[in-house]
């Protein structure tokens, strides 16, 4: 569904307002039973971990159980789906991830916008992705790998976590800005992708750190660079690609949403848990050690995120006309 930029952005400012205009609920009795949260991605992933390692969190700060689910399908339709649909209450929250900012654009076809369904309520966590290739590949930075591959166009093989995917996204804003031309080669999920850039079936990928970190301190993987536009603590030897694509960034990120029309104060207590969380050393521990940094802020400043998100991947889908699975 395409969305005129102006509107686009008017209609995100509108979403992290919604709750305001919603009426108030009581916090100090919310909440006063266990509180589910859709992870619409597959169990191991970032969105995931940080969901499980916040859930925790909010349970012991507000002694209900916060219950994780998993429920995968249509790139993330299908979850983010169970959570529009689902009452306004605060007992059902949406981990929100790069892939809605995606899939606003790539999918044309599903029974909400995400824009307007979905409340911002605070972000986790930033995560880098990992320009990585195997030791035995000739390039041995990203400048000899731009070279490499426009000496041999349509010679090499970028493997991906699916079409539309984090991964497929970052190597086609490569392919764009660095005008070289790679065979995209999507697979179903991180893992058997990683598991053929091992063998050498595929010649490069972008890979959250989260799961190819290993790889790299192994020496069975070569990095490249980060996509962040700023070096990774986790890896500080590791060159951003900005620093041989000047302008290139990208990065995953995970979230909290609510339905629209979620009460203000629930949204406000959720967010402001959140962020106390974010603030305590083990969880700030456990973020670095995955390589991720802690997001926060308001439901505005997520809001903002997420629109900057949607938009700068809307420009590379149709650009490069990509299609989902």
């Amino acid at each position: 569904m395409a969305i005129p930029r102006r509107r686009f952005l008017h209609l995100v400012a509108g979403a992290a307002v919604l709750p305001a205009m919603s009426g108030t609920a009581r916090t100090e009795t919310y909440p006063t039973r266990p509180v589910r949260g859709i992870v619409p991605q597959a169990p191991g992933g970032a969105a995931d971990i940080s969901a499980r390692l916040m859930g925790q969190w909010l349970s012991e700060r507000l002694g209900q159980p916060f219950i994780i689910e998993n429920r995968t399908g249509a790139g993330g339709n299908i979850g983010t789906e169970a959570v529009v649909t689902a009452p306004p209450d605060g007992y059902t929250f949406l981990v929100v991830g790069s892939f809605n900012a995606i899939n606003a654009t790539l999918y044309d076809k599903v029974n909400f916008n995400f824009i307007r369904d979905i409340a911002p309520v605070a972000g986790i966590m930033r995560n880098p992705l990992i320009m990585e290739v195997t030791p035995s590949f000739p390039a041995k930075s990203v400048a000899e790998f731009i070279a490499y591959a426009k000496a041999n166009p349509g010679k090499l093989n970028m493997g991906s976590a699916g079409n539309g995917s984090p991964q497929h996204m970052s190597g086609e804003l490569l392919k764009m800005m660095a005008a070289v031309d790679m065979v995209h080669v999507p697979y179903r999920g991180s893992g058997p992708m990683l598991t053929d850039l091992l063998r050498g079936e595929v010649h490069v990928a972008f890979d959250p750190m989260l799961s190819s970190i290993e790889h790299i301190r192994a020496g069975r993987l070569r990095a490249l660079a980060v996509t962040t536009a700023t070096r990774s603590e986790a890896l500080p030897d590791i060159p951003t690609v900005d620093e041989f694509v000047p302008g290139y960034e990208s990065f995953g990120w995970v979230g909290v949403g609510v339905p629209r029309n979620t009460p203000i104060d629930i949204v406000g207590k959720l967010n402001g848990e959140i962020n106390a969380g974010l603030a305590n050393s083990k969880i700030k521990a456990r973020l670095a050690g995955l390589g991720s940094t802690p997001l926060g802020g308001s439901p505005a400043d997520f809001g903002k995120l997420i629109a900057e998100q949607t938009d700068r991947w809307a420009k590379v889908i149709r650009a490069a006309n990509i299609k989902p699975d």
